[in-house]
């Protein structure tokens, strides 16, 4: 069995190539894919060259974890049914090919245990549920406090904001230097950080991905305050310990998601107090990924880029 699949060769070397999957078991289903997203955080560091050392790297690998297809073969044991619309956060079912994290791809094997059923009125919004319970996890830690402040104001910082208030949280203030990702706002308010004299903020989550940004936002806490990590920063984090050490700043690394998250995310969903709407800005054919994968990374205004399998062979 083959597919059509996104096999990154070397930084910015991209191509749709044909790939051998593995026979499924009676564990897995098959999925045949309607959409993908393209990350603008670990897929843009896989191709621009800049991705730390991450288990799982090496070329050529199939990228993405961010995929929405639909069920055309269960297992006996896959608890799936054939028809079902999935969530699919990635797969390692190619021969010879690596996976990191191997979801964009026109066709998967994958264990049944590892998507998610999703209702059909979603649509291609169902790719954002990977980002959408990335901002749960961060929120879910025992004892955290609901951000005041988000620095960020990508799919992710969104995406953290509108969770924020579907948990019934109070409206964050919103970090974004970027002219061209200041709208879009729902409930909350955003500003360029230059604009705000503000020094108290008690927890603080960053989503910029900015690696130099860490000394600035120790001096925006309160005593006591927390700094939540949420992005993926690509070098090391820096800070003066001075006024760290001042404020007793606690500094928190929120990591992936885990299926609570996701239980989480699907019934703010399901239950209409989270919408997915607006964060969507392009679309491509899959048999255009390379010059989508291009935008997605070089165009400001891209903000979340979908690629849509439904014609591919």
């Amino acid at each position: 069995m083959h597919a059509i699949a996104v096999v990154l060769h070397d930084q910015r070397a991209l191509a749709l190539e044909a790939v051998k999957l593995v026979p499924p078991t009676e564990a897995d289903v098959i999925v045949d894919m309607e959409w993908s997203g393209i990350s603008s955080g670990t897929e843009r560091l896989l191709w621009s060259g800049r991705m730390p050392p991450f288990p799982g790297m090496g070329y050529p690998l199939v990228p993405g974890y961010e995929s929405v297809g639909r069920v055309v073969q269960a297992g006996s044991s896959s608890n799936r049914r054939e028809g079902d619309r999935v969530f699919v956060p990635g797969a390692r079912c190619y021969d010879g090919v690596r996976a990191l994290f191997g979801g964009t791809s026109s066709r998967v094997v994958v264990a049944g245990g590892r998507v998610w059923p999703v209702s059909e009125s979603i649509g291609e919004n169902a790719i954002l549920l990977a980002l959408t319970a990335t901002a749960v996890h961060a929120l879910a830690a025992p004892g955290s406090a609901s951000p005041d402040l988000i620095v960020g104001h990508g799919v992710l910082g969104r995406l953290l904001s509108r969770v924020t208030i579907a948990l019934g949280n109070p409206a964050p203030t919103v970090w974004e230097h970027n002219p061209r990702r200041m709208d879009g706002s729902s409930g909350y308010v955003v500003i360029d950080q230059t604009a705000d004299p503000k020094r108290n903020y008690r927890a603080i989550y960053d989503v910029s991905g900015d690696s130099g940004i860490l000394g600035e936002l120790i001096s925006r806490l309160a005593p006591g305050g927390e700094i939540v990590l949420a992005g993926f920063y690509d070098t090391p984090l820096r800070f003066d310990f001075a006024p760290a050490f001042m404020r007793e700043a606690r500094i928190r690394v929120a990591a992936q998601f885990l299926d609570d998250d996701m239980r989480v995310a699907l019934d703010l969903i399901n239950t209409g107090r989270l919408s997915l709407d607006g964060l969507i800005s392009h679309r491509q054919p899959a048999t255009s990924a390379p010059s989508a994968y291009d935008v997605a990374f070089t165009d400001p205004s891209c903000l979340k880029m979908v690629l849509d399998w439904r014609a591919a062979a």
